[in-house]
Protein backbone atom coordinates (compact mmCIF):
# COMPACT_ATOMS: atom_id res chain seq x y z
CA UNK A 1 0.00 0.00 0.00
CA UNK A 2 1.30 3.57 -1.06
CA UNK A 3 2.52 5.32 2.56
CA UNK A 4 2.54 8.75 3.14
CA UNK A 5 5.84 9.50 1.20
CA UNK A 6 4.63 7.98 -2.01
CA UNK A 7 0.77 9.98 -1.77
CA UNK A 8 3.34 13.49 -0.93
CA UNK A 9 5.10 11.79 -4.24
CA UNK A 10 2.02 12.03 -6.10
CA UNK A 11 0.45 15.11 -4.92
CA UNK A 12 3.23 17.02 -5.81
CA UNK A 13 3.14 15.76 -9.42
CA UNK A 14 -0.56 16.47 -9.74
CA UNK A 15 0.18 19.76 -8.24
CA UNK A 16 2.38 20.57 -10.47
CA UNK A 17 0.13 19.70 -13.53
CA UNK A 18 -3.51 20.22 -12.19
CA UNK A 19 -2.92 23.35 -10.05
CA UNK A 20 -5.07 26.42 -11.70
CA UNK A 21 -6.99 23.88 -14.48
CA UNK A 22 -10.34 23.56 -15.30
CA UNK A 23 -12.03 20.07 -14.99
CA UNK A 24 -14.37 19.58 -18.69
CA UNK A 25 -15.76 16.24 -17.62
CA UNK A 26 -15.17 12.84 -15.64
CA UNK A 27 -15.86 10.02 -16.71
CA UNK A 28 -16.15 7.20 -14.47
CA UNK A 29 -15.97 3.49 -15.72
CA UNK A 30 -17.34 1.73 -13.40
CA UNK A 31 -20.15 2.46 -10.43
CA UNK A 32 -17.35 2.17 -7.63
CA UNK A 33 -13.80 1.37 -5.91
CA UNK A 34 -13.62 0.38 -2.34
CA UNK A 35 -16.64 2.29 -2.15
CA UNK A 36 -19.75 3.65 -4.60
CA UNK A 37 -18.79 6.87 -6.00
CA UNK A 38 -20.85 9.30 -4.93
CA UNK A 39 -24.19 10.85 -6.32
CA UNK A 40 -23.44 13.14 -9.07
CA UNK A 41 -19.85 12.88 -8.33
CA UNK A 42 -18.91 13.25 -12.33
CA UNK A 43 -21.43 16.45 -11.97
CA UNK A 44 -19.59 18.01 -8.80
CA UNK A 45 -16.36 17.77 -10.49
CA UNK A 46 -17.09 19.23 -13.78
CA UNK A 47 -16.72 23.12 -14.65
CA UNK A 48 -14.42 22.97 -11.43
CA UNK A 49 -11.23 25.03 -11.52
CA UNK A 50 -8.41 23.23 -9.32
CA UNK A 51 -7.47 25.49 -6.30
CA UNK A 52 -5.19 23.40 -4.64
CA UNK A 53 -3.92 20.06 -4.25
CA UNK A 54 -2.89 18.97 -0.86
CA UNK A 55 -2.41 16.13 1.60
CA UNK A 56 -3.81 14.89 5.11
CA UNK A 57 -2.35 11.07 6.03
CA UNK A 58 -2.47 9.24 2.93
CA UNK A 59 -5.39 10.83 1.34
CA UNK A 60 -5.31 13.56 -0.96
CA UNK A 61 -7.55 16.64 -1.06
CA UNK A 62 -8.04 18.27 -4.16
CA UNK A 63 -9.38 21.70 -3.26
CA UNK A 64 -11.85 22.91 -6.08
CA UNK A 65 -13.72 26.30 -6.69
CA UNK A 66 -17.24 26.81 -5.23
CA UNK A 67 -15.82 25.80 -1.51
CA UNK A 68 -15.63 22.11 -2.77
CA UNK A 69 -13.17 19.44 -1.99
CA UNK A 70 -12.35 16.03 -4.16
CA UNK A 71 -10.75 13.48 -1.61
CA UNK A 72 -9.01 10.25 -3.03
CA UNK A 73 -7.27 7.71 -1.52
CA UNK A 74 -4.82 5.11 -3.41
CA UNK A 75 -5.53 2.31 -1.41
CA UNK A 76 -3.25 -1.13 -2.20
CA UNK A 77 -2.38 0.01 -6.16
CA UNK A 78 -3.89 3.58 -6.81
CA UNK A 79 -2.33 5.68 -9.76
CA UNK A 80 -2.69 8.67 -11.06
CA UNK A 81 -1.10 9.48 -15.00
CA UNK A 82 -1.13 12.16 -16.60
CA UNK A 83 -1.13 12.18 -20.37
CA UNK A 84 -1.06 15.40 -22.76
CA UNK A 85 1.23 17.85 -25.13
CA UNK A 86 4.49 18.52 -23.24
CA UNK A 87 3.50 15.96 -20.17
CA UNK A 88 6.79 13.50 -19.69
CA UNK A 89 4.60 10.45 -18.66
CA UNK A 90 4.18 7.49 -20.03
CA UNK A 91 1.55 4.80 -19.28
CA UNK A 92 2.97 1.40 -18.33
CA UNK A 93 2.15 -1.91 -16.53
CA UNK A 94 0.72 -3.00 -13.10
CA UNK A 95 2.68 -6.13 -11.52
CA UNK A 96 0.25 -8.69 -12.69
CA UNK A 97 1.05 -7.34 -16.23
CA UNK A 98 -2.11 -5.51 -16.92
CA UNK A 99 -2.00 -1.97 -19.03
CA UNK A 100 -2.02 1.05 -16.80
CA UNK A 101 -2.80 4.92 -17.55
CA UNK A 102 -3.44 5.53 -20.89
CA UNK A 103 -7.20 5.82 -19.96
CA UNK A 104 -8.14 2.63 -22.46
CA UNK A 105 -6.42 0.06 -19.93
CA UNK A 106 -8.44 -2.95 -18.03
CA UNK A 107 -8.31 -0.99 -14.33
CA UNK A 108 -8.54 2.80 -15.74
CA UNK A 109 -11.90 3.71 -13.82
CA UNK A 110 -11.35 7.46 -13.67
CA UNK A 111 -10.37 9.74 -16.62
CA UNK A 112 -10.31 13.30 -15.94
CA UNK A 113 -10.39 15.81 -19.24
CA UNK A 114 -8.99 18.95 -18.37
CA UNK A 115 -10.27 22.23 -20.42
CA UNK A 116 -6.53 22.65 -22.77
CA UNK A 117 -7.20 18.85 -23.75
CA UNK A 118 -4.85 17.00 -21.54
CA UNK A 119 -5.89 14.28 -19.30
CA UNK A 120 -5.52 12.55 -15.66
CA UNK A 121 -6.47 8.99 -15.43
CA UNK A 122 -6.29 6.76 -12.04
CA UNK A 123 -6.02 3.32 -12.27
CA UNK A 124 -6.56 0.44 -9.74
CA UNK A 125 -6.77 -2.92 -10.25
CA UNK A 126 -7.22 -4.31 -7.12
CA UNK A 127 -9.83 -1.28 -6.95
CA UNK A 128 -9.19 -0.61 -3.05
CA UNK A 129 -9.22 3.18 -3.47
CA UNK A 130 -11.74 5.69 -2.35
CA UNK A 131 -12.91 8.67 -4.22
CA UNK A 132 -15.47 11.35 -2.79
CA UNK A 133 -16.48 14.99 -2.95
CA UNK A 134 -18.04 16.99 -0.27
CA UNK A 135 -17.72 20.75 0.68
CA UNK A 136 -14.19 21.81 2.04
CA UNK A 137 -16.34 23.50 5.47
CA UNK A 138 -17.03 20.13 6.30
CA UNK A 139 -13.70 18.72 6.76
CA UNK A 140 -13.31 18.32 9.73
CA UNK A 141 -16.08 16.17 10.59
CA UNK A 142 -15.23 13.49 8.01
CA UNK A 143 -15.62 10.07 8.77
CA UNK A 144 -12.53 9.35 7.05
CA UNK A 145 -10.67 12.08 8.52
CA UNK A 146 -11.87 13.20 11.53
CA UNK A 147 -9.48 11.80 14.76
CA UNK A 148 -6.69 11.28 12.32
CA UNK A 149 -3.26 12.11 14.87
CA UNK A 150 -0.36 14.48 13.70
CA UNK A 151 1.18 14.56 10.68
CA UNK A 152 4.94 12.93 11.00
CA UNK A 153 6.91 15.77 9.95
CA UNK A 154 9.29 18.39 11.20
CA UNK A 155 6.86 20.51 11.63
CA UNK A 156 3.86 18.58 13.35
CA UNK A 157 5.02 15.49 15.40
CA UNK A 158 6.17 16.77 18.57
CA UNK A 159 7.91 14.28 21.40
CA UNK A 160 5.06 15.69 23.64
CA UNK A 161 2.12 15.19 21.58
CA UNK A 162 4.10 11.70 20.76
CA UNK A 163 3.87 10.55 24.47
CA UNK A 164 0.50 11.97 24.72
CA UNK A 165 -1.05 9.85 22.46
CA UNK A 166 0.91 6.72 23.15
CA UNK A 167 0.52 6.62 27.37
CA UNK A 168 -1.64 3.84 28.44
CA UNK A 169 -1.56 1.90 25.13
CA UNK A 170 -1.33 -2.03 26.52
CA UNK A 171 0.17 -2.46 22.55
CA UNK A 172 3.30 -3.39 20.60
CA UNK A 173 4.77 0.00 19.66
CA UNK A 174 4.76 -0.87 16.03
CA UNK A 175 1.37 -1.42 16.24
CA UNK A 176 0.75 2.21 18.02
CA UNK A 177 2.43 3.77 15.49
CA UNK A 178 0.35 2.03 12.60
CA UNK A 179 -2.59 3.61 14.35
CA UNK A 180 -3.78 6.88 11.86
CA UNK A 181 -5.03 7.97 15.52
CA UNK A 182 -1.53 8.06 17.10
CA UNK A 183 0.49 9.45 13.80
CA UNK A 184 -0.90 10.09 10.26
CA UNK A 185 -0.38 8.47 7.56
CA UNK A 186 2.49 5.65 8.77
CA UNK A 187 2.74 2.52 7.17
CA UNK A 188 4.06 -0.83 8.07
CA UNK A 189 7.62 0.33 5.53
CA UNK A 190 8.39 3.01 7.17
CA UNK A 191 7.29 2.10 11.14
CA UNK A 192 10.06 -0.78 10.33
CA UNK A 193 12.64 1.47 9.32
CA UNK A 194 11.68 4.12 12.50
CA UNK A 195 11.77 1.38 15.29
CA UNK A 196 15.50 0.44 13.98
CA UNK A 197 16.32 3.95 13.51
CA UNK A 198 15.15 4.45 17.47
CA UNK A 199 16.87 1.22 18.39
CA UNK A 200 13.47 0.33 20.12
CA UNK A 201 11.79 -3.25 19.94
CA UNK A 202 8.95 -3.37 17.46
CA UNK A 203 7.64 -5.69 20.59
CA UNK A 204 7.60 -3.37 23.54
CA UNK A 205 4.72 -2.60 24.93
CA UNK A 206 3.69 1.36 23.96
CA UNK A 207 2.44 2.25 27.32
CA UNK A 208 6.37 1.21 28.77
CA UNK A 209 8.12 3.81 26.08
CA UNK A 210 5.57 6.26 26.93
CA UNK A 211 5.97 6.02 30.73
CA UNK A 212 3.75 7.87 33.06
CA UNK A 213 4.10 11.86 32.80
CA UNK A 214 7.06 13.80 30.82
CA UNK A 215 9.07 13.03 27.64
CA UNK A 216 10.95 9.72 27.57
CA UNK A 217 13.96 9.35 25.94
CA UNK A 218 12.95 6.56 23.94
CA UNK A 219 9.92 8.93 22.83
CA UNK A 220 12.49 11.35 22.22
CA UNK A 221 14.32 8.77 19.80
CA UNK A 222 11.74 7.80 17.76
CA UNK A 223 10.00 11.40 16.86
CA UNK A 224 13.31 12.27 15.74
CA UNK A 225 13.76 8.67 13.34
CA UNK A 226 10.24 9.34 12.18
CA UNK A 227 11.36 13.40 11.16
CA UNK A 228 14.43 11.65 9.75
CA UNK A 229 12.53 9.01 7.78
CA UNK A 230 9.73 10.62 6.43
CA UNK A 231 11.89 13.11 5.21
CA UNK A 232 14.25 11.17 3.57
CA UNK A 233 11.70 8.90 2.27
CA UNK A 234 9.64 11.92 0.26
CA UNK A 235 12.84 13.44 -1.06
CA UNK A 236 13.42 10.04 -2.24
CA UNK A 237 10.09 9.85 -3.99
CA UNK A 238 9.02 7.35 -1.84
CA UNK A 239 9.81 3.56 -2.39
CA UNK A 240 8.50 1.41 -5.37
CA UNK A 241 8.04 -2.50 -4.28
CA UNK A 242 5.39 -3.34 -6.86
CA UNK A 243 2.56 -1.60 -8.07
CA UNK A 244 3.42 2.05 -7.08
CA UNK A 245 4.45 5.12 -9.47
CA UNK A 246 4.15 8.32 -9.12
CA UNK A 247 2.59 10.22 -12.00
CA UNK A 248 4.64 10.19 -14.41
CA UNK A 249 4.13 6.45 -15.54
CA UNK A 250 6.47 3.24 -15.08
CA UNK A 251 9.61 5.44 -14.99
CA UNK A 252 8.69 7.60 -12.01
CA UNK A 253 9.56 4.94 -9.28
CA UNK A 254 10.50 5.81 -5.64
CA UNK A 255 14.32 5.04 -4.71
CA UNK A 256 13.75 4.81 -0.83
CA UNK A 257 13.99 1.02 -0.97
CA UNK A 258 17.33 1.58 -1.36
CA UNK A 259 17.98 3.17 1.82
CA UNK A 260 15.85 -0.03 3.73
CA UNK A 261 18.10 -1.56 7.23
CA UNK A 262 15.79 -4.04 7.92
CA UNK A 263 12.69 -3.79 5.77
CA UNK A 264 12.65 -7.23 3.22
CA UNK A 265 16.25 -7.76 4.93
CA UNK A 266 15.32 -11.21 7.22
CA UNK A 267 18.34 -13.39 7.28
CA UNK A 268 20.80 -10.76 6.51
CA UNK A 269 22.74 -8.64 8.36
CA UNK A 270 22.24 -5.43 10.83
CA UNK A 271 24.29 -2.42 8.88
CA UNK A 272 23.78 -0.98 12.10
CA UNK A 273 27.79 -0.24 12.84
CA UNK A 274 29.53 -2.79 15.54
CA UNK A 275 26.08 -4.57 15.77
CA UNK A 276 26.67 -7.65 14.32
CA UNK A 277 23.21 -9.16 14.60
CA UNK A 278 20.52 -10.77 11.99
CA UNK A 279 17.45 -8.82 10.82
CA UNK A 280 14.22 -11.14 12.04
CA UNK A 281 10.85 -11.01 10.65
CA UNK A 282 7.87 -12.05 13.11
CA UNK A 283 4.42 -11.27 12.05
CA UNK A 284 2.27 -8.27 13.83
CA UNK A 285 -1.56 -7.72 13.45
CA UNK A 286 -1.20 -9.63 10.26
CA UNK A 287 1.99 -7.50 8.50
CA UNK A 288 5.57 -8.83 8.58
CA UNK A 289 7.69 -7.03 10.95
CA UNK A 290 11.37 -6.51 10.06
CA UNK A 291 13.89 -6.26 13.31
CA UNK A 292 17.52 -6.58 14.83
CA UNK A 293 17.08 -8.34 17.98
CA UNK A 294 20.44 -7.67 19.13
CA UNK A 295 19.98 -3.64 18.89
CA UNK A 296 16.32 -2.77 18.90
CA UNK A 297 15.38 -3.46 22.69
Amino acid sequence: MPELPEVETVRRGLEGHLLGRTIADVETLRDDLRFPFPSGFSEMLRGSVIESVNRRAKYLLIRLSGGKTWLCHLGMSGRWTLLGDGIHSRPGRFANGASVGSGDGPHDWVIVHLENGDRAVYSDHRRFGIMDCFPTSEESGHRLLEGIGPEPTPDHLTPEELALNLRGRRTPIKTALLDQRTVAGLGNIYVCEILHRSRISPRRMAYTIAGKSGVPDRVVRITGATHDVITEAIDAGGSTLQDFRGVGGDEAMGYFVHNFLVYGREGMPCLRENCGGTVKRVVQSNRSTFFCPSCQR
